[in-house]
């Protein structure tokens, strides 16, 4: 697909064009957006998979992404409060030693259900959504060629990106463990992490519920580690056996889950390594970045979606201050996104490199343990100290639990009650 200069001049009610490629949380909101905003223009979103076909587990939030959602558009904000699974507490597990908390709270949701809320509301807006579209190819895309603004919605291995890489100014590197994204069966009641030590190294796990039968279960090991266990061998139902007997202890006897793709069921099991992508320029022509296309963080920080949502509500934000000059708008959102994001993914990259390294602390007790973990920190050296420290270990005690979870159920009805309170950021 070709990019041609985005429109000047052109705006409300002006036939102006607006493609999302990518039916994913970026950009079926931007469409959201963009309905709102202007609700005569021409929006589309292009998805490669059927309607109601998606795969992932459950996407994570916090107050602030909620608090973002409310202000773009309260209407789906709304929906997608009333569906989400929470927990108020941080669990760590280091062997068969006592657990250490962490505190804290969030919400998740699965992948599916908030993409079908998203996608009801795009469709009763008036956006239009072409399922089972050849995103990747470029023949497919050249009747949009011409559209006002293209979004590249499409992933952290973007086509529409790839096919401008150098203008784009793309890099691309990984990180050294291999994870697996896989459900569980058990709904687990709080955000649990898990350390195991078997004879081939230690292999972990992050597991947050998202509704009331799953859990998304992340699986996680060094390079040396998952070779020695044969998980670059092993097929989907020989790795989920593994898993279970390394986690058995936390999976009560339930089986954990995976999707498979196609063929993928007869192959080896779909382990990584993460993938990290920056971009010079967030925008080429008509062709805008957003969301896993523009930036990947570190799944150890829960920021992915978190990222995109932020990224189409300033994009939408800019377009808005820049009536008619959509080059201005998008030059605005490249330097205000490339700033703040750039931000999170130096802290996503610590986190990884904590994890990369995580066997150097395995040998501290739970609580020392559990606190180099919440800061992505060596705690150990020196000793762990300061206020932080104090309200982590605070926080060990039931009392100080019981203290943290008032605390934060007070800070969340207040922020549901000033949501709810605020006036639209767009009139339907």
């Amino acid at each position: 697909m070709g990019t041609a200069a985005p429109g000047v001049g052109r705006w409300k009610g002006e036939n102006v064009e607006f493609v999302s490629v990518g039916g994913g949380p970026a950009g079926l909101y931007f469409a959201i957006l963009t309905k709102l905003r202007d609700p005569d223009a021409d929006v589309t979103v292009l998805e490669r998979n059927a309607a109601g076909v998606t795969f992932g587990w459950g996407v994570t939030f916090s107050d602030d992404v909620l608090d973002g959602l409310y202000r773009g558009d309260p209407v789906s904000a709304a929906e997608i409060q009333r569906n989400p699974a929470s927990w108020t507490d941080q669990v760590v597990r280091l062997g068969g030693q006592p657990p250490a908390h962490l505190g804290g709270y969030g919400f998740a949701i699965g992948r599916h259900r908030l993409l079908e809320l998203l996608a009801d509301r795009a469709t009763a807006l008036g956006v239009k959504i072409r399922y089972e579209f050849p995103v990747d190819d470029p023949a497919a895309l050249e009747e949009f060629a011409s559209a006002d603004l293209v979004l590249a919605a499409d992933g952290a291995n973007s086509k529409l990106r790839g096919w401008h890489a150098e203008e784009f100014g793309t890099a691309t590197d990984q990180g050294a463990d291999y994870y697996i994204w896989l459900g569980a069966s058990k709904v687990f009641p709080e955000f649990e992490y898990a350390f195991e030590k078997t004879e081939a190294g230690w292999v972990w796990f992050y597991a947050y519920p998202f509704d009331e039968n799953t859990t998304t279960f992340i699986a996680e090991c060094g390079p040396d580690t998952w070779s020695r266990l044969g998980f670059d061998t092993l097929g989907p139902a020989e790795c989920l056996k593994t898993l279970q007997e390394i986690f058995a202890k936390h999976l009560g006897g339930k089986p954990l889950l995976i999707q498979a793709r196609g063929e993928e069921a007869t192959e080896p099991a779909p382990w990584t390594r993460f993938n990290w992508v920056t971009n010079r320029a967030w925008y080429h022509g008509n062709v805008v970045l957003a969301g896993d296309a523009a930036h990947t963080t570190h799944f150890s920080i829960g920021n992915g979606t978190k990222l995109a949502f932020d990224d189409v509500l300033e994009l939408d934000r800019q377009l808005g201050a820049h009536p008619g000059d959509i080059p201005a708008a998008l030059a605005a959102y490249q330097r205000e996104r490339v700033a703040a994001v750039g931000a999170r993914q130096e802290v996503a990259r610590n986190s990884s490199r904590w994890f990369e390294q995580v066997e150097q602390f395995t040998e501290l007790s739970p609580t020392v343990f559990s606190y180099a973990l919440r800061t992505r920190g060596n705690a150990s050296r020196p000793a762990p100290s300061g206020l932080g420290w104090l309200l982590h270990r605070a926080t060990q005690l039931s009392f100080g639990r019981a203290v943290r979870s008032m605390i934060s159920s007070s800070k969340r009805r207040q922020r549901v009650r000033k949501n709810t309170a605020e006036p639209p950021a767009h009139a339907d």
